[in-house]
């Protein structure tokens, strides 16, 4: 069982994140998904389908951490568990958020096979919590598009188990996620990540 309150609350923020990431052109239409922790066990996520920008707490349901519906007979979102499992890595992370912006996905089929994308030098490098400066360099590993969602669930966890410091992802021609320790700060993620590359894709058009 889990806690109504602390669901209505965590519905109310996948509600406000939709509107603000329809509304920036990142999550058109009925792509992306958000989540938000519940509690050690639940999950509130997206249900499958539903327009980003016009969502409703109606339109947000408990999963468990294996990805399976709670008290609901709705149908979450085919990617659950990519949220699910990084709950699972990160005990600290209360909510993740997959994007669909032109940005992202256009740069990650840039990104040679089996590279990551390399950010480095950027003063809002330090909008990643963890980050305090522009001298370091992130690693956003770019995994390949797939149907298989267990698998690709199964590569994420194993590369983020062995690179716990790293703020999101990249899925091929797909998308982004990121997450933070609340909803706020997987937001400024988010906002920071499409500062980052939009800077990388102008500096390629510049400098070929």
């Amino acid at each position: 069982m889990f806690d109504v309150t602390r669901f209505a609350t965590a519905a109310q923020s996948i509600v406000d994140a939709g509107q603000f990431l329809y509304g920036r052109g990142w999550s058109p239409a009925t792509s992306s998904n958000y989540s938000a922790r519940i509690d050690s066990d639940h999950v509130a996520i997206t249900v499958s389908g539903r327009h980003k920008g016009q969502l409703t707490t109606a339109d947000v349901m408990v999963v468990d951490l294996d990805g399976r519906p709670v008290q609901s007979q709705c149908k979450s979102s085919a990617e659950t568990l990519l949220h699910t499992v990084l709950y699972q890595v990160f005990p600290e992370v209360g909510a993740v958020l997959h994007t669909h912006s032109v940005k992202a996905t256009v740069l990650s089929r840039l990104i040679a096979a089996g590279q990551a994308l390399e950010l480095e030098g950027y003063e809002l490098q330090k909008a990643f919590s963890g980050v305090e400066t522009h001298e370091g360099a992130l690693s956003i590993p770019v995994f390949d598009n797939t149907q298989d969602i267990p698998a690709l669930a199964e590569d994420t966890r194993a590369w983020f188990l062995a690179h716990p410091e790293h703020p999101g992802y990249l899925i091929r021609g797909h998308g982004l996620y990121t997450w933070g320790k609340t909803m706020a700060d997987c937001l400024r993620h988010v906002e920071a990540f499409e500062f980052l590359f939009e800077c990388e894709l102008e500096t390629m058009r510049v400098r070929p």
